[in-house]
């Protein structure tokens, strides 16, 4: 039988800040992440990224780094069959992004592409809207049944008029397969899941320039390629209870429950058999695993390892996205490949 040697407890790591052009001010003044005085477009919850990796902010691995704990507790860390598909690769990273400005309208490559072209995975992710401005919106897909970008690109005019945008609404909920076009506008926060991949092609940016006064890169040529999906909207509904753990999107890369928390609410894991990421995207909560606590506040995100058997919240009230990698989903879609 096998000895677990790794203790479970609600994991947090420090958050990884991101200087983007497009970014706003929220992530510091209202979701505490920092003091910095530049724009803040992201902060990376959970990051396997090279260069950007997380480490633990508190309990028994305080400073320990997400690789290393994945390398000491392999399968009680990620789960048996999970261990065995990534190894040493997490598989997901988690951020929450503030949009001031207009995101580049963009498309990621899928597996496939991905390794070929860059030795990396995939980018397939989902948002979740926490906070919009008045008529905030997303472009998801295009207006028409397009199969190709023009030729001579686009300008602020003829951008609007090709793709589609879509008011949002606190609480939407959007699935963008690797592949698919897609931008997030301004006033626009959303907490983010997706694979572990920092690859996008960029295919319009708004013309604008950087501090140096240059324009970022655009990538058509490998845009066009990377595109699957030009045109369905992919918002995802559902309907929320209380003390009721909701379905919202599941896929081989990641599922994602939502849970609204009413005074208390328990969940099993036993079989689970993946870690599990708790994102507070509205109020607050407390978090007991094996008799460790931890509160949980709209903006923060727990790493639950996968040896946790059951995980208790205790109000007062709160919404949270419930993520992990499920292995029965993973050998559905190889069977059906």
């Amino acid at each position: 039988m096998k000895t677990i040697t790794m203790k479970s407890y609600p994991i947090k790591f420090n958050p990884i800040l991101k200087e983007k052009i497009w970014g706003g001010t929220k992530l510091i003044n209202e979701y505490n992440k920092g003091n910095s005085h530049s724009p803040i477009g992201e902060s990376w919850e959970i990051s396997g990224v090279e260069g950007n990796i997380s480490t633990v902010m508190n309990g028994a691995y305080k400073g320990m780094t997400l690789n290393e704990l994945q390398s000491r507790f392999t399968s009680d860390f990620l789960g048996d069959e999970n261990y065995s598909r990534f190894g040493q690769d997490f598989p997901l990273l988690i951020k929450f992004l503030d949009a001031s400005k207009d995101l580049s309208i963009q498309v990621h490559p899928d597996d496939e592409l991905a390794r070929s072209r860059h030795g990396g995975y995939g980018k397939t992710e989902m948002w979740y809207v926490m906070d919009h401005e008045k008529d905030a919106s997303v472009i998801m897909g295009s207006r028409d049944e397009h199969t190709a970008l023009p030729v001579s690109g686009f300008d602020a005019t003829s951008v609007d008029s090709f793709f589609k945008r879509e008011k949002v609404q606190n609480g939407d909920i959007y699935s963008i397969p690797a592949g698919m076009v897609h931008a997030l506008g301004a006033g626009v926060m959303v907490a983010e899941i997706q694979q572990t991949s920092d690859i996008t092609y960029r295919i319009f940016d708004w013309n604008r320039k950087d501090s140096e006064g240059k324009k970022r890169d655009l990538h058509i040529d490998l845009a066009q390629e990377a595109i699957k999906d030009f045109s369905s909207t992919k918002r995802i509904s559902y309907k929320a209870s209380p003390n009721t753990m909701t379905k919202t999107v599941s896929n081989e890369f990641f599922t994602t429950n939502m849970v609204d928390v009413h005074s208390k609410y328990k969940r099993d894991l036993a079989e689970v058999n993946s870690f599990v990421i708790y994102m507070c995207v509205e109020g607050r909560t407390s978090i007991t695993v094996d008799n460790h606590t931890e509160i949980l506040q709209a903006g923060e995100t727990v790493l639950l390892p996968a040896n946790s058997s059951e995980a208790a919240f205790y109000g007062p009230k709160a919404r949270l996205l419930e993520v992990y990698v499920d292995p029965a989903m993973h050998a559905y879609m190889e069977a059906a490949a």
